[in-house]
């Protein structure tokens, strides 16, 4: 009798152990325009925030869009990278910001970023840069006691105007930045900024999340 009472609990506990995990950090389906997804907060370094919760080809969105402009939305979160490695999202580039190239502190301009902060202020930031061609991976520390490496997933305009799904392993990107384990994530910003160039960006966000799987 104890075998076959057995049998369930064990074959519960390998699925739980095994099942995929998943934890959306973005969401904006069934957002009402003009209100931000839960738990995100709007950060401006520069000029006025455009942004706004919107639906684009039947994907729920947060549109962007910066006037010479650089600002951000930000939310605290807890994740274990051991756990949940993978980080994936979509977005779409409308526009570009002219001559943005993150090489440069002087056309250090994106249309869309995605920034993960680490508890030991270390960050990694995910790019669709205009210049620098993708797979680019350099420091770009420009705050004190704060060291951020740069990742270029998208380079310039052949992909604009597209929804492109992204996932990036960001246990992985930080050991071969940082050279150590990741410790827990602690933050996300999802960011745009054109004031260097002085030009005009435009990008969408679809839903983001950690996951323990590639899907």
């Amino acid at each position: 009798m104890q075998k076959f009472i057995l049998l369930p609990i064990l074959v519960f506990a390998f699925v739980a152990e095994t099942s995929p995990l998943a934890m959306v950090v973005l969401s904006t389906a069934g957002r009402e325009a003009g209100r931000l997804p839960a738990g995100w907060e709007i950060k401006v370094n520069h000029g006025k925030p455009v942004v706004s919760v919107c639906k684009d080809a039947d994907t729920a969105c947060l549109h962007l869009m910066s006037l010479s402009s650089s600002f951000s939305l930000e939310k605290s979160v807890d994740v274990d990278p051991a756990q949940m490695p993978y980080l994936a999202w979509s977005w779409k580039v409308a526009q570009l910001p002219g001559g943005g190239d993150f090489r440069k502190s002087s056309t250090d301009d994106q249309a869309a970023q995605l920034l993960v902060a680490f508890g030991d202020r270390h960050v990694i930031s995910y790019i669709w840069d205009t210049g620098a061609p993708r797979g680019t991976m350099e420091s770009v520390s420009a705050i004190p006691l704060v060291h951020i490496v740069a990742v270029v997933c998208e380079s310039g305009a052949g992909q604009a105007n597209q929804w492109i799904s992204e996932s990036r392993n960001v246990a992985a990107d930080y050991a071969r930045a940082f050279g150590k384990p990741a410790p827990r994530v602690k933050g996300l910003r999802i960011q745009i900024n054109s004031q260097h160039t002085g030009t005009v960006a435009e990008s969408y966000f679809g839903e983001v999340e950690f996951r323990s799987t590639v899907q």
